[in-house]
């Protein structure tokens, strides 16, 4: 039996992104033992996962746990962080490792240049690169999501029908998440109920959306993370920035109207859905400015935030209602 450790610190869609590496891992080495080592603001997105074992986590540095790591004894290291964290962690265990292209002198290029050198090819795919020397393939089955029973939620408790869209306003950075207005204009068009996902942070956003509006339900910081992708999984779409959310709605093949503001698919974090899955769509705005950074900001640095401010609402108006 072979035992694995994965990294991968944060965030919430990257961890949800290295699903299918630790799925196909499994399925080739069926009694492999797969560890996983994140912060501790992120291990529950792994903690049901029936093919990890163990979830490692730390509150603030790494040293928190190398000890405990090191009586593992793991046959191999994968590497889906690529950073110097991930580095010093490595040189602590002395364990064989692999890893990925994470192209951050690319990334810089597109983002301050605006020169794309980039390949066209999502970031899981490149994640496979560390699972080379295993001859491991994907099987293109999609990304996973595990939700604990003590977090399924049943609709009804908050009024909801069986047809409803999610609407994920939130976003851990101002420059990913569109203005209350255009987000209230958006749904003026929508006459299915529109349920609001968010965090405490986006409690009083949602508030302000929803007042006046029968068909709209706020639960932003109402819920947990496990909670919020209990509802996205029981929606019949979802609206999104490109956040965490927008990986957990693609973990659950729902159909997914995406919203860019100052990042770009072509970093390679785009949805991704299983082959012949539901569809997606990607609304962004075409800017000399864009993208600003390959992660965000609090507020544009231009001033102007055209990236969300022009958006095509009709454009947007049109793929809810055909998506």
């Amino acid at each position: 039996m072979k035992k694995f450790l994965i990294i991968r610190f944060s965030s919430i869609g990257d961890i949800v992104l290295t699903s299918p590496i630790i799925r196909c891992l499994k399925n080739r080495i069926p009694d492999a033992e797969i560890h996983f080592v994140t912060k501790a603001s992120f291990a529950g997105i792994l903690e049901e996962n029936p093919h990890v074992s163990k979830v490692y986590s730390f509150q603030k540095e790494i040293t928190e746990i190398i000890p405990a790591l090191k009586t593992e004894n793991y046959d191999h290291i994968i590497d889906l962080h690529k950073n110097l964290r991930s580095f010093r962690l490595k040189y602590a265990l002395k364990k064989p490792s692999s890893s990925f292209h994470k192209l951050n002198v690319k990334k810089f290029l597109l983002a301050k240049l605006k020169l794309n050198f980039l390949p066209d090819i999502h970031i899981v795919d490149r994640y496979f690169g560390a699972l080379h020397k295993f001859n491991i393939q994907n099987d293109h089955k999609g990304l996973d999501y595990f939700i604990p029973k003590t977090d399924e939620v049943d609709p009804k408790q908050y009024g909801l029908s069986n047809q409803y869209i999610a609407f994920s306003i939130g976003g851990q950075f101002a420059t990913k998440k569109m203005p209350n207005d255009k987000i209230i204009s958006i749904i003026e068009s929508i006459e299915e109920t529109v349920v609001l996902i968010g965090g405490p942070t986006d409690r009083e956003n949602g508030a302000a959306i929803a007042k006046g509006f029968k068909h709209v339900i706020n639960l932003c910081g109402e819920l947990n993370l496990n909670q919020s992708a209990s509802i996205l999984k029981q929606s019949s779409k979802v609206i999104t920035h490109d956040t965490g959310l927008m990986h957990i709605a693609a973990a659950f093949n729902r159909p997914i109207v995406s919203i860019w503001g100052n990042t770009v698919p072509e970093l390679g974090m785009y949805p991704y859905l299983p082959e012949n899955g539901a569809k997606y769509s990607i609304h962004q705005v075409e800017l000399k400015c864009r993208p600003c950074s390959k992660i965000g900001y609090d507020k544009c640095p231009k001033g102007h935030f055209d990236c969300m401010n022009k958006q095509d609402l009709n454009e947007i108006q049109s793929a809810i209602k055909s998506n």
